[in-house]
């Protein structure tokens, strides 16, 4: 089995995603987690996104394990294909133990892994005191390192001294059995065509028609699209909304405000401008089925392959059991 993306046809003839759960490691201890993909395959969604961090966004997520090493873990008690969704190998690891990290990974849950990769956030990525660079000069290096990675995939010995990276006599002895995709981030069109250009597939957190145009322009048409989206079920909707605002108000700060800032405590500042009723706007918080279903449909509409959705706030039982019992029934019927 390989981490390649797969859709199903609903009832009515149209095209629906395959419908994955996504770990978030900024919230979550190792344990809650591995605790959720179990439940996320009893409750029969396909697949697992895992995020990689090594500060949350705000002190109230409170968490921040290394993602290789739950990456690992899961790998043991899930038979769940597994996408970084994403990891950063261009500042705080070097491509070369990145890629090392990716394709152990790879081997543990038998070619059953995916690659998800951006240009990473100073929040994570300045701890080690680097200068953290412009987009431009981000991307660039982000395109340098997966052309390094993908050299190491194939378990051949690597030398590359590039404008970023020097890598002398690399080899990986525990390389993947088969390709290993590698999926771009982006948030906007000039990262999609980038994406497009030199990624496997394209992973987006929402469904932006000029971000998807982008990238199919770009050389993306036939590849992959992924997308992520928050929620939070409960049967008291406004208490939903106060979780969702309290926990991940980080979602709706505007531009590169998530690119730039470089602490939890930088944006506890910034989200005091994030109003309750934004999150009531654009979440789907509470047990309406139908406002949880028209927020999959969406991505389903606009041609997404992959769909990873994370729940917010401690109730995960109830959330497992409605999308089980409702929500994804729903979604794939529509």
């Amino acid at each position: 089995m390989t981490a390649s993306s797969t859709s199903a046809t609903s009832a009515t003839g149209a095209t629906s995603p395959a419908y994955g759960y996504f770990l978030s490691c900024e919230e979550f201890t190792p344990a809650q987690l591995l605790d959720q993909a179990r439940r996320a395959a009893d409750a029969g969604f396909t697949r697992l996104a895992i995020s990689d961090h090594f500060h949350p966004w705000i002190g109230a997520q409170g968490n921040s394990p290394f993602v290789w090493s739950v990456i690992g873990a899961l790998s043991q008690v899930t038979d769940l294909p597994v996408t970084t969704l994403v990891t950063c190998p261009t500042v705080r690891l070097h491509p070369a133990v990145t890629a090392q990290a990716a394709a152990t990974s790879s081997v543990m849950l038998d070619g059953r892994f995916a690659l998800g990769v951006g240009t990473g956030e100073a929040l994570n990525e300045h701890v080690l005191g680097d200068r953290w660079p412009a987009f431009d000069e981000r991307m660039e290096m982000l395109e340098e390192a997966v052309g390094v990675m993908r050299e190491l995939f194939t378990g051949r010995e690597v030398s590359h001294r590039g404008r970023h990276y020097t890598v002398q006599n690399a080899r990986l002895y525990t390389a993947p059995d088969a390709a290993l995709p590698v999926y771009v981030s982006a948030f906007g069109p000039k990262a999609a065509a980038a994406a497009g250009r030199f990624g496997d597939g394209l992973v987006a957190m929402g469904p932006d028609e000029d971000v998807i145009s982008a990238f199919r322009e770009a050389g993306g048409v036939g590849k992959p699209l992924l997308g992520g989206l928050k929620v939070c079920w409960g049967e008291d909707r406004d208490k939903a909304v106060d979780t969702m605002h309290r926990l991940w108000p980080s979602e709706q700060l505007p531009g590169e405000l998530n690119q730039i800032l470089p602490s939890p405590a930088h944006f506890e500042q910034a989200v005091e401008l994030v109003r309750r009723e934004q999150i009531e706007e654009s979440v789907p918080c509470g047990d309406d089925v139908d406002a949880h279903v028209a927020a999959l449909r969406e991505y389903a509409d606009a041609g997404f392959d992959e769909v990873y959705v994370g729940q917010v706030g401690p109730d995960q039982e109830a959330f497992f059991a409605a999308y089980r019992d409702r929500v994804l029934p729903a979604a794939t019927a529509a």
